[in-house]
Formats: C-alpha cells, sequence, structure tokens
C-alpha cells in the first residue's frame, strides 16, 4: 500500500492540487483494524511504500520543498530519495516525531501477526539529495566526492566537470532554473548533462563498481539502520541497474546480522532469473515479464476478441512454457496481477472490468506455491482511472500527486464495521461498499483466504492438466487453463476460462497424475473418469477432488 493514498479521507481531489487541498493519509491512518483485516484477508506482510523522506513540491506538514522544475508531480516520485535516514513527514501527525510514529506503525502491524516490507532504493537518489537537512550522524553520499572528474571509483555519482545540467521543460512561473554544476547522470543510465522528458530526470545516478567501494559501505549502513527499526524485509527497486556483486555481497552481510530479512528484486529479465536467485541471493523476484505478461497477453486478447485467431503468443499455452522456463525457481517468484507501476485490471487499458479479474486471478494465485502480491484495492476492483495530475487517466492509482480513491476510503468503512468477516455481499454493501465492488471483494477474498490457507495451494504440488486435455470436449487449449494442487491425501483442481463465452469443460486426468501424486484411486475418481465443469466467461473454479 501507498499510506498517503491509503488513509486519506480528503474528498476534494482536484487535479494537481495541493497536499493542503488534497490531503494525504498517515501513519495513524494506518489503525489496528486496517492490519487484522490485511491479516484476515490472508497476508504475511504488508509493503509501504513511499516512506522512505523523498523530494516533494510540499513546503508544509514539516516537509521542505524542493525546486519544481525536477520534481513529477506535486507529490513527487516516492523513489526520489532525499534522505535514506528519514521518513516523509507528511506521513506523521506531529513531523517531528515522525520515526517515533512510524516505529508505532511497525509494531502495530507486527502485534497484528504481520511483518514489514519497505523499499530500498539503490540505485539513484533525487536531484536535490545531499542539498537540504540531513538525518544527523549517517554518511552522506557524494560529500566527499571529486567532482572535477567525470568517474573516480571512491566518488559516489557522475560527473560532467564544466558542464550544467539542462533539464526538460519549462521552468515553472516564480522561479529560476534549477542549478546543478557541475551536471549529474540520470538514474535511468543517461549519462548526459541534458536528459530528456522521458528520462528518470528527478533523480541522479549512484555510482558502483564491480568490486567494494566506500559507496557499497554506505549503502550497507542504509538497509542495517531500517533493519533495526524492526523492518522485515526490502523490495529491492531496479536491480538490474546496480552490478550484482554489491546486491550479493549487501544481502550477504545482512543476513549475518538480521538472518530472517527477505529481499525481494524488481527484475525484469528472465533469462537473469537464475542469477539472481541462486548467485545473489535474492529470496524472492518479481515474475513480471513471465506469468504478469503471459496472462495480460491472454486478457487483452479475449477483451477485444472479434473473432480473430489465437497466435501462440496470446495463446493459454503460454501459461505452460511459462511455468517448463522457470522449473525450481517458481517458489522464488512473487507473483501478481497489479502493482504500482502496472495499470489497475480493471481499468480500460488492462482487463475493462473487475468481474474479469478470476480466470487470471485463480492461476496467479494458486498455480504453484510462490507468494502472491495484492495490491491496495485490487480487492475491490479498483479501476485506477482518476485524472489525478501528472499522471493523467491512465489505469494506475497515481505515485506523483495528492489524491485519495474512493473505493479505499468505502472499503475502509467495511473494515471499520468489521462486516468484511461475514462475506455477505448484502452487510458489506450496507457497510459501504458499491454492490458491484462488494461482489468482487467476497469472491476475491474467498480465493485468498483458500490460498493462505488450504495445504494443497500452500504446500502442493501442481500437475499440468492442459496437455492431456488438448482435445476433450469443451476444453480450448487456447483460451482454457487446468490444473491439479494435491498434498497428501488432499487434491483440488483449478480451472480458469480465459474466454468472453461461457465453457463447458470436460477434464480427464491421466493416470500418471495419479501416479505422480500419489492420489488415492476410487470408484468416485479414478484415471480416464471425465470431469464436466461449467464456468462463466473470464472466470474460474476450485473443485475438491478429495
Amino acid at each position: 500500500m501507498l499510506p498517503r493514498l491509503w488513509g486519506n479521507d480528503c474528498t476534494t481531489n482536484r487535479k494537481n492540487g495541493t497536499l493542503e487541498e488534497n490531503g494525504t493519509g498517515k501513519f495513524s491512518g494506518i489503525t489496528k483494524s486496517d492490519l487484522e483485516y490485511i491479516k484476515w484477508l490472508g497476508c504475511s506482510h504488508v509493503w509501504f511504500t513511499g516512506v522512505i523522506r523523498h523530494s516533494t513540491k510540499a513546503g508544509t506538514s514539516g516537509c521542505t520543498a524542493s525546486h519544481p522544475q525536477f520534481v513529477k508531480g506535486e507529490a513527487g516520485s516516492p523513489y526520489a530519495i532525499c534522505d535514506y535516514y528519514d521518513v516523509n513527514p507528511y506521513l506523521a501527525d506531529s513531523p517531528a516525531d515522525r520515526m517515533s510514529e512510524f516505529r508505532e506503525l511497525v509494531q502495530r502491524t507486527h502485534d497484528a501477526g504481520l511483518k514489514v516490507i519497505i523499499d530500498f532504493v539503490p540505485n539513484h537518489v533525487a536531484r536535490d539529495y545531499g542539498k537540504t537537512a540531513m538525518t544527523p550522524g549517517h554518511p552522506v553520499l557524494g560529500a566527499e566526492d571529486d567532482k572535477t572528474v567525470h568517474w573516480k571509483a571512491e566518488n559516489d555519482f557522475l560527473y560532467y566537470p564544466g558542464e550544467q545540467l539542462k533539464l526538460p521543460g519549462a521552468v515553472p512561473q516564480g522561479f529560476g532554473p534549477y542549478v546543478e554544476m557541475p551536471a549529474m547522470a540520470t538514474g535511468n543510465n543517461c549519462y548526459s548533462a541534458s536528459p530528456g522528458i522521458n528520462d528518470w530526470y528527478e533523480t541522479v545516478k549512484i555510482n558502483y563498481c564491480d568490486f567494494r567501494t566506500p559507496t557499497w559501505d554506505k549503502m550497507l549502513d542504509i538497509v542495517d539502520f531500517w533493519a533495526s527499526q524492526g523492518v522485515d524485509g526490502f523490495r529491492c527497486d531496479m536491480v538490474e541497474l546496480v552490478p550484482p556483486q554489491f546486491m550479493q555481497w549487501l544481502i550477504a552481510e545482512i543476513k549475518k546480522k538480521h538472518p530472517s530479512i527477505i529481499f525481494i528484486a524488481e527484475v525484469y529479465k528472465k533469462e537473469l532469473y537464475g542469477q539472481y536467485v541462486r548467485e545473489v541471493g535474492f529470496d524472492l523476484l518479481y515474475d513480471k515479464s513471465g506469468l504478469y505478461d503471459t496472462l495480460r497477453t491472454i486478457v487483452e486478447k479475449n477483451a477485444n476478441d472479434n473473432g480473430m485467431p489465437v497466435e501462440l503468443w496470446q495463446s493459454t499455452t503460454g501459461i505452460t512454457r511459462n511455468w517448463q522456463f522457470l522449473g525450481d525457481l517458481q517458489p522464488y517468484m512473487l507473483n501478481f496481477l497489479e502493482n504500482h507501476d502496472e495499470q489497475r485490471f480493471a481499468s480500460d487499458f488492462f482487463g475493462g472490468d473487475s468481474s474479469r479479474t478470476f480466470a487470471p486471478l485463480y492461476v496467479s494465485l494458486m498455480l504453484n506455491t510462490a507468494p502472491f502480491m495484492i495490491y491496495f484495492g485490487e480487492e475491490t476492483g479498483e479501476k485506477g482511472m482518476d485524472s489525478e495530475g501528472l499522471s493523467g487517466t491512465d489505469g494506475r492509482s497515481t505515485i506523483f500527486d495528492w489524491w485519495s480513491i474512493g473505493s479505499i476510503q468505502r472499503l475502509r468503512k467495511v473494515i471499520a464495521s468489521e462486516q468484511y468477516r461475514t462475506l455477505d455481499v448484502e452487510k458489506i454493501t450496507d457497510a459501504g461498499l458499491e454492490r458491484k465492488e462488494a461482489e468482487i471483494f467476497c469472491r476475491f477474498a474467498q480465493a485468498v483466504r483458500l490460498a493462505s490457507s488450504d495445504e494443497a495451494i500452500c504446500k502442493g504440488t501442481t500437475y499440468d492438466l492442459c496437455y492431456c486435455n488438448m482435445s476433450s470436449d469443451g476444453f480450448d487449449k487456447n483460451r482454457h487453463f487446468a490444473f491439479l494442487r494435491d498434498f497428501e491425501d488432499h487434491t483440488l483442481l483449478v480451472a480458469a476460462n480465459f474466454s468472453d463465452k461461457p465453457s463447458c469443460m470436460e477434464i480427464i486426468i491421466p493416470q500418471h497424475a495419479f501416479d505422480w501424486m500419489e492420489i488415492p484411486v476410487t470408484e468416485v475418481l479414478h484415471p480416464g473418469k471425465t470431469i464436466k465443469i461449467e464456468i462463466a466467461p473470464m472466470d474460474g473454479k476450485v473443485i475438491t477432488l478429495i
């Protein structure tokens, strides 16, 4: 969750509005009840993103306004860090006590039986990092750099001596241009004094070598600091842009002191998955370019089918190809359908309707023992179609603007009433959600709660049934997917219909599945038995066989 959006009860929502106009959520807005709900839903961890102090245009609520020429949006990017040892003052009821309030949030989260994940951004910092008041007692990147050279192993940043930074876009009215002399390289590996409009021009690239330098030790100190605050894990931003040797060393050093800490990598190149798990030592990797992209392609094909034939890259056979590619790496994946970078499933740009989420959800959630990540509001079918400011109407919940989300406000009313526990559409509607939101919520929550508690899904093995049902009646190899999950004497059959038409599949379980999973043969369940499953368009079902 993004705390500034989760707990914001303001309803002004003025496009490009200021902090004073549109408000913000607070640490205190993530209540004991909220955390108990998240635990009830089936979650084990909460990733609080946008916590570490970043550059913003706001000059109130304890914030120091950065130059508006490089800040993206009114709130600013959560990944443009201006102080690695601080949290955002605007998230605190008392900005002066913000670290104490953050530690209280960590304690509340632990008391609810959940663990805390925050971001570690190793690749870049905000454009004005080190130019404002920094938390005393900690090293500051670049403080001792030799700025007369472009590169030096001991330098924390890369410079362009004699060149002044030229930012894209117009200088905001009432301000002079932002001055950076000498210019520094930009975060997305833009090695130029003139970043473009599509570059991460709000950030500065950190200089790494593939051998240990003082920069390595400074970054280690940052992670160790947050681990000492009770943080249980780190989602590591854009790790492909820093040397793997550094991340390998950092993870090993931190786990010597904090052995239970987990590290999650934002990695996009599938061919590097094995390296980041087996060599670098990450506990989990985003499976963005694997299962997420596969499911998205299948959904988008069927959302705009128009009777056109399915190409191989649009077929559900891609799900099989993906898990075969992963092999023994599957448990190290982090599956998801939404996150802060991707468009909301229910947006006009992806699934188009929240009721279509259950076919991809059942596959992503239940196909293997990999954990599944829920982006806040996903459980009510949030569309992300507001026009907030910098983001525009892009199908995402903005991370750059001060804003509030109506579906989250309504969900929090249901949480406060505890009616969510009933899983009763009528009661949840009466408590605050719109009816369709309540219908989506009940089904979504039931699926997640099943996946987090049923041993066949939590611990069991998987058997892909597609290869042996290619010619089965009612089974479309390009639009249907079916698999078994089994643990000891408990077996589930999961089927998904990615078609825009109802399906009546006839699924046959082969002898090999019985032998490999040691499924007992009975008169009711035996090799070759046909199991008929009727599934609505873009929907899924779970059937208990044993």
